[in-house]
């Protein structure tokens, strides 16, 4: 909560998270302080939902493919 209040509205913040932002209230628990988060997250945020494979897979390379 500190960190959300010291920036907001002061400098730009980047949140990345594999949660969806719906679940990111019981996530961080305490009402009060999920709300207050939230508001200000929210309020001034651009969103970019990633779609696609992960890169983390490893893949195995065909020894026949060239």
């Amino acid at each position: 909560m500190d960190l959300i209040e010291t920036r907001h509205q002061e400098s730009s913040t980047i949140l990345c998270s594999q949660i969806p932002v719906n679940g990111w209230h019981k996530l961080i628990g305490e009402g009060t302080i999920a709300d207050a988060i939230l508001d200000r997250v929210e309020y001034s945020s651009h969103r970019l939902e990633l779609k696609g494979k992960s890169l983390r897979k490893k893949t195995t390379l065909d020894p026949h493919e060239n």
